[in-house]
């Protein structure tokens, strides 16, 4: 069995929605570069609380590209809210699957999208539940494999 799927290689290879968005209305960052992996997401979003437009700009490996790339194609043209329940396992299905050592690069993503949400809140004064957010951890996760 191949160690990436043909979804991560094309991802990889190809990656959608890659760029930056002018005067975005959310901004996510998360990684570190101690582990090597640095995710950037930003979001367009109109006034039916609609994402109109994501970009990315991520220094990483091929899992967090491909992982970026998938996790921008699932939220794109979703609600808010619906984007806010995206998963690292979700994104790592849509890529069918990673290797084990890979998985934080999903995790990345998830909270990358999840900080440039909050980005957006905090942005308009919108309320929401502190909880549903990550809090920063200086990408402990990622860096114990």
């Amino acid at each position: 069995m191949a160690l990436y799927s043909e979804k991560v290689m094309d991802h990889f290879r190809n990656p959608r929605n890659v760029g930056v968005i002018e005067n975005a209305d959310g901004v996510g960052e998360v990684g570190n570069p101690v582990c090597g992996d640095i995710m950037k997401i930003y979001l367009k979003i109109n006034e039916q609380q609609i994402i109109e437009d994501v970009k990315f700009e991520t220094f990483g490996c091929g899992s967090a590209i491909a992982s970026s790339s998938m996790a921008t194609e699932l939220i794109k043209g979703q609600l808010v809210s619906e984007a806010l329940k995206l998963t690292n396992k979700a994104v790592t299905e849509a890529l069918d699957g990673l290797p084990a050592h890979k998985i934080h690069c999903s995790v990345l993503a998830e909270e990358a999208i999840k900080k440039a949400v909050k980005d957006y809140y905090d942005n308009n004064g919108i309320e929401y539940d502190p909880s549903i957010f990550p809090e920063d951890h200086d990408c402990e996760h990622c860096c114990s494999h």
